[in-house]
């Protein structure tokens, strides 16, 4: 079974959102994976001294064919030292999983479908 991790930006930690209603679309995106036969996981992080650890321990959770860098995460500028950051640990923990990019919570599978 292909096994996918999906990085993106903890809901509760963004200030102005309804985070529980953030949080029930990722995990309604996560659930749909398994409509394609597809292990899927997820790391939520926020910019602090958390990222390596919690990015970390999550590819050391199994090895991952794609791992999917939300489009949050990827599109705002303030957070383009994060992406980096993800990118390189990513690089550096699953050398063999190959990088997608979402443009959103609602087509994650999508993007992970395209190197699958």
């Amino acid at each position: 079974m292909a096994s996918v991790l999906v990085v993106g930006y903890d809901p509760q930690a963004i200030p102005g959102i309804d985070a529980d209603a953030l949080r029930a679309a990722l995990d309604a995106e996560l659930a749909r994976f398994g409509e394609h036969g597809i292990d899927a996981g997820m790391a939520l992080v926020v910019f602090d001294g958390t990222v390596e650890a919690t990015i970390v321990a999550a590819l050391a959770e199994r090895p991952w064919d794609v791992v999917v860098v939300g489009g949050g995460i990827r599109t705002t500028e303030q957070l383009l030292p994060l992406f980096e950051q993800i990118v390189n640990l990513v690089h550096r923990h699953a050398p063999r999983a190959a990088l997608a990019f979402n443009t959103g919570g609602g087509d994650s599978v999508e993007a992970a479908l395209r190197w699958l």
